[in-house]
């Protein structure tokens, strides 16, 4: 092939890749209600800022540092070779509709299949894509008609990136495993189970779960001898409330595992005294029928007078998986910190809004908050961390999911701590190499951050 029409291809892949790969935080302003004044999120990245270039080793698609992105920006560097091999395919789960398995919408669920190959061929990473949550009628039914709530809005194909990268170089142990990738429509991290017929929208995310996993157990995965749960965000919380059940899956021969990367989401106070988070996740809990699929050995500690939602909260679960579970998360974590934190409903008169956009912004009174917020997470994981069989990574960053995106989770200024990547410290603890537990010191101690701003 000429070079020009090869640079012109693996051009248009580095665009597809922009516009289908790369969800930083999942979570789109005009999407949620409790996001209306709050101003939109990292979603859809700039194509300006990514071309084809050739160089020594062929072809590449950059990403240029301070890549635009909506209204926001974030900061990075380096590149990644691409190849038609990474653009992977949706498929939709035919025997899902006749098991009530459905979208918000009513579409099939459907997820990204790219086999596995060598040493890998009988290892699986599933991956639970993530995207906000959504809490009352209004947003549901704006959500059913995007990708985040319908099948027909979903990319045919995708790039599979950091943890789901099939190059060696960008993802040392898992690049030849079969990845998946599970599509997120439902609004509640694969949890919910009922349906609200006036406004036409299905809630299944449990079912939904349940249908792919089955789909993907008639696929091989049930001859698997290794198996890692992971996710981001929304997905990240979804790997922690099924990590026991994925576990249940399998034979006890199979070693089975869990990554939640930014899924810890606190029960925080705001900057208010309130509990925005907790009013979030109660409206999706109880909207979506989530209460009965909850962890039992969370709901039955409560019992029936306190509120479920708790237990939709990891920190009310993670001490009680049975299964070895790895936590990442940036302590400083930038969704935590818009949302749950400071959201405009929690700060009428804006003093936190630069703050929440552009960490240097923040003045000392703000960043004492902020280190609290560090404290609550680390008082969290400590009995967690306890165990040698869990796993820890929480970095000192401004930052939100580091495992799908490749110049955080492997590169050569990638995030880390005590000189040691997300890539090598999440498959020293996998293969059994190392026990890790890896808590970075305060902000601003930590120069390998990839620190997210937005404007």
């Amino acid at each position: 092939m000429e070079p020009l029409l090869v640079g012109i291809v693996v051009g248009l892949l580095c665009l597809r890749e922009v516009v289908s790969g790369y969800d930083l935080v999942g979570l789109n302003a005009t999407e949620f209600s409790h996001f209306e004044a709050h101003g939109p999120s990292l979603v859809i990245a700039n194509v300006t800022t990514r071309a084809a270039v050739r160089g020594e080793e062929g072809w590449r698609c950059v990403r240029a540092s301070g890549l635009s992105v909506q209204s926001g920006q974030y900061h990075t560097s380096g590149t990644r070779d691409v190849t038609a091999n990474d653009m992977v395919g949706l498929t939709l789960i035919q025997s899902a509709a006749a098991k009530g398995a459905v979208c918000l919408d009513g579409t099939l669920p459907g997820y990204h299949l790219q086999w596995g190959f060598g040493s890998g061929a009988n290892s699986w990473l599933i991956n639970l894509e993530g995207g906000g949550w959504c809490n009352n009628v209004r947003t549901c039914v704006y959500r059913k008609k995007t990708r985040r709530g319908s099948s027909t809005y979903m990319e045919k194909e995708i790039s599979f990136t950091g943890i789901l990268s099939s190059n060696p170089k960008y993802n040392p142990d898992f690049f030849n495993w079969n990845k998946v990738k599970l599509r997120y429509c439902d609004g509640a991290s694969f949890n919910g189970d009922t349906q609200d017929k006036d406004a036409q929208l299905e809630f299944r995310g449990q079912r939904i779960w349940s249908a792919a996993m089955e789909d993907l157990m008639s696929k091989g995965m049930s001859s698997a001898e290794q198996a890692l749960l992971s996710g981001c965000s929304a997905g990240g919380l979804a790997s922690i409330l099924h990590c026991d059940e994925f576990r249940d899956l399998f034979p006890i021969k199979t070693k089975v595992k869990c990554l939640s990367d930014g899924g810890l989401f606190l029960d925080a106070l705001d900057v208010s005294g309130g509990r925005s988070l907790r009013n979030l996740y109660r409206g999706v809990v109880d909207l979506q029928g989530v209460k009965q699929n909850l962890p039992r050995t969370c709901t039955d500690r409560l019992g029936p007078r306190l509120d479920p939602t708790l237990c939709f909260f990891p920190q009310n679960s993670i001490a009680s998986i049975r299964t070895p579970l790895f936590l990442l998360n940036a302590a400083y974590d930038s969704w935590q910190i818009q949302v749950s934190l400071a959201p405009p409903s929690a700060d009428p008169q804006g003093y936190w809004h630069e703050c929440t956009l552009n960490y240097t912004k923040c003045n000392s009174s703000q960043i004492q908050f902020l280190q609290d917020f560090r404290s609550q997470m680390l008082n969290v994981i400590k009995y967690f961390s306890k165990s040698n069989r869990n796993g820890l990574f929480i970095n000192s960053c401004f930052a939100h999911c580091q495992s799908e995106r490749q110049d955080t989770w492997f590169s050569d200024d990638s995030p880390r701590i005590g000189g040691q990547p997300i890539a090598i410290a999440v498959g020293n603890w996998y293969f059994d190499r190392a026990v890790v537990k890896a808590i970075d010191c305060p902000y601003p101690c930590d120069k390998t951050c990839h620190n997210l701003i937005f404007k």
